[in-house]
C-alpha cells in the first residue's frame, strides 16, 4: 500500500501547512505569513531530502521522500522565481545606465513578471500541481476482468512445501522443497481456478474458455496443437546448476505431469523454454527423466536442449522503443497455447518482475542482459503517466493474448531480482518463513496486481517500487489509458482492448478486493491453505 501511504501522507502536509496559513491570515491579515511558512517547509524539506537521499539514493523512493518532493520541487520553483526577478532587476538597471533601452525594458518585463508570479502565486497549489497524476486506491478496479470466473486470482499456500535454511546446500533440492507438496499446490489451484471438481475438468474449462472468447470456437484442446510453458530462468548464465532465484524444479515438474496426466497433451507437443537464457540442469534433468518427449528450449541449445530461434519483426511495438529486440521465439509464436509461469521478487527499474515482464524472455535479446536496450519498461519517477512496453507485450497475439493460464511461482520469492532467495516474509500468514506460495489467474493483470500488492506491503523499500503499478493501469485501460498511447503491438491497425482488471486490496492483512466485500466487479482473491 506504498502509493496509498505516500498520498496519505502527501495530503498530511498539505492539510498541515493550509491551516497554519489561515491561521495567520485570519488572525493577523498578512497573507505573506503563508508564503514565509512555505519557505521555511521548503528549506528544511530541501535538506532533510538531501541529507537522507545523497548518501543513499534509493532512499529517494521511499514514500516518505516522495511525500517531501513536491514541497522540495514547489520550494525550488519559487526560489528560481525569486533569484531570476532579483538578477532581471539588476540586468534592467545596468542598461539603463548604459541607455540601452530596449535591452532595459526587456529586462524590467522579466523581473516585474516573476515578482508576480512569486508574490501572486498560492504555494498550497504547488502540492496539487507536484501531486502524481493517477493515483489507484484501494478497492477501485479499473478495466475488465476476464476469465471463467472473471478477475479471479487464486492462492495457494502451504508453509510445508519450502524448509531451506537460507544457507546450506540448494534451495531447489528435493530435500529443501517438496514435490508431494507442490504437486498438490498444482491440484488445489487449477480445480479453485475454475471451480470444477477434478483437474481433467479443469483443464477441459480452461481451454474451452481460451478457445471460446480467442477463437469463437467452443471446442477443447485438439490434437496435434502446441502449449508452450515460459518460465523464468533470468539469472541463469549457463546450463549449469545455479543457487539464485530462477523458476523451481518442482513447479515445473508439477505443471507438466498434470498436462500430461491430466489434459492428456502428447509429450511432443509441449515445450519449456526461456529463449534468451539457459535451462539448468536441475530442471531438465528432473523433467526429461519422466517426460523424455517434452522439448527444452533455451538460448544455446545443446545436452538435449533446442537452441531458440526466431520470427523476425514479429513485435513491431506501439511507439518508438530505440533498439529493443523486435524478434519472438518461434517456439512461442508457433504455439496454439501458452502458459506463463512467473517469479515473485523484485526488479531495478521497474519495481517487480512478474508475469507482464516474464515476456521479455521470449524477445530475440542477447543472453547477456548488459547488451540489451530496456526501453519503457520504467514507470514515470513523479507517477505521471506514460506508454508501457508491458502493455504491449500483454496486448500482443502470440504473447498475453495466446496465454491461456498465468502462474507466479511464489514458493520461495525474492526482495531482489538476482541472487538467493532472501530474505524470508515477515507478513502473516507467512511469519518469517517463505512466502510458500503459488498464485494463478486467467486475467495477466489482475495476477500482476496481486503479486505487486504483496511484494510492496511486505518490502516498502524496495528499490523502484514508487509508481510500479503504471504499466497495470495502462493495461487495464489500454484501449482509452491515461497516456493516451494507441496500443497496437502488432502494428496492424486493431487498437488493443482492456487487458484485465487493476486495483489495490484494502490492507495487507485482511488481503481483499471488491469482489471480495461483494462488489460485483473488481479481482476476487481466492486464498487457498493446505494444512
Amino acid at each position: 500500500m506504498e502509493i496509498l501511504y505516500l498520498t496519505q501522507i502527501h495530503h498530511t502536509m498539505k492539510s498541515i501547512f493550509v491551516a497554519i496559513q489561515n491561521y495567520w491570515n485570519k488572525r493577523f491579515n498578512i497573507p505573506i505569513i503563508g508564503k514565509l511558512i512555505f519557505i521555511g517547509l521548503g528549506i528544511s524539506t530541501t535538506l532533510w531530502f538531501l541529507i537522507r537521499v545523497i548518501p543513499k539514493p534509493q532512499r529517494a523512493t521511499y514514500p516518505c521522500m516522495r511525500a517531501s518532493a513536491p514541497i522540495m520541487s514547489g520550494f525550488v520553483i519559487y526560489l528560481l522565481t525569486l533569484t531570476g526577478s532579483l538578477a532581471a532587476y539588476r540586468k534592467a538597471k545596468l542598461n539603463f545606465g548604459r541607455a540601452k533601452y530596449l535591452y532595459a525594458f526587456a529586462f524590467l518585463f522579466i523581473a516585474l513578471s516573476g515578482s508576480i508570479a512569486f508574490f501572486v502565486q498560492n504555494p498550497v497549489k504547488v502540492f496539487a500541481s507536484n501531486a502524481p497524476e493517477w493515483i489507484i486506491k484501494a478497492n477501485e478496479p479499473i478495466g475488465i476482468a476476464r476469465g471463467i470466473n472473471p478477475g479471479r486470482v487464486v492462492w495457494v499456500h502451504d508453509a510445508k512445501v519450502a524448509n531451506w535454511d537460507g544457507t546450506k546446500g540448494f534451495w531447489w533440492d528435493d530435500a529443501c522443497t517438496s514435490q508431494p507438496e507442490t504437486d498438490q499446490m498444482m491440484t488445489n489451484t487449477l480445480i479453485s481456478l475454475t471451480g470444477e471438481k477434478n483437474l481433467v475438468k479443469a483443464w477441459k474449462a480452461l481451454f474451452v474458455y481460451f478457445n471460446k472468447t480467442k477463437k469463437g470456437k467452443n471446442e477443447d484442446y485438439q490434437d496435434s496443437q502446441k502449449i508452450a510453458i515460459k518460465i523464468n530462468a533470468n539469472n541463469n548464465s549457463a546450463q549449469s546448476n545455479s543457487n539464485d532465484i530462477n523458476a523451481s524444479p518442482q513447479v515445473t515438474l508439477a505443471m507438466l505431469r498434470t498436462l500430461v496426466k491430466d489434459a492428456h497433451i502428447p509429450q511432443k507437443n509441449i515445450t519449456v523454454f526461456d529463449a534468451s537464457r539457459f535451462i539448468t540442469d536441475n530442471i531438465y534433468d528432473k523433467c526429461h527423466k519422466e517426460f523424455p518427449d517434452v522439448v527444452f528450449v533455451d538460448n544455446i541449445g545443446g545436452n538435449g536442449r533446442v537452441k531458440s530461434t526466431y520470427a523476425e519483426n514479429a513485435i513491431p511495438y506501439s511507439a518508438g522503443n530505440g533498439k529493443l529486440a523486435r524478434g519472438l521465439a518461434t517456439c512461442a509464436v508457433q504455439a496454439d497455447y501458452l502458459i506463463n509461469v512467473a517469479l515473485l521478487k523484485g526488479h531495478v527499474g521497474q519495481g517487480v518482475t512478474l508475469c507482464a515482464k516474464n515476456y521479455y524472455g521470449v524477445t530475440s535479446i542477447n543472453n547477456d542482459w548488459r547488451k540489451n536496450a530496456h526501453d519503457n519498461f520504467d514507470q514515470d519517477r513523479q507517477g505521471k503517466a506514460k506508454y508501457m512496453t508491458f502493455v504491449d507485450y500483454l496486448g500482443h497475439k502470440d504473447l498475453g493474448e495466446k496465454t491461456m493460464l498465468f502462474m507466479i511461482d511464489g514458493l520461495y520469492g525474492a526482495k531482489l531480482v538476482n541472487g538467493i532467495p532472501a530474505p524470508k516474509w515477515q507478513m502473516a500468514p507467512f511469519n518469517n518463513q517463505w512466502p510458500c506460495s503459488l498464485f494463478a489467474s486467467q486475467d495477466g493483470v489482475a495476477i500482476d496486481a496481486v503479486g505487486l500488492d504483496f511484494l510492496r506491503s511486505e518490502w516498502s523499500d524496495m528499490v523502484d517500487i514508487a509508481f510500479s503499478d503504471q504499466y497495470l493501469i495502462e493495461a487495464a485501460m489500454a484501449n482509452n489509458p491515461p497516456s493516451k498511447t494507441v496500443y497496437d503491438p502488432e502494428k496492424d491497425g486493431t487498437m488493443c482492448a482492456s487487458l484485465g482488471v487493476m486495483e489495490h486490496w484494502n490492507n495487507s492483512k485482511e488481503k481483499k478486493y471488491s469482489k471480495n466485500l461483494g462488489k460485483k466487479s473488481g479481482i476476487e482473491l481466492i486464498q487457498n491453505t493446505i494444512e
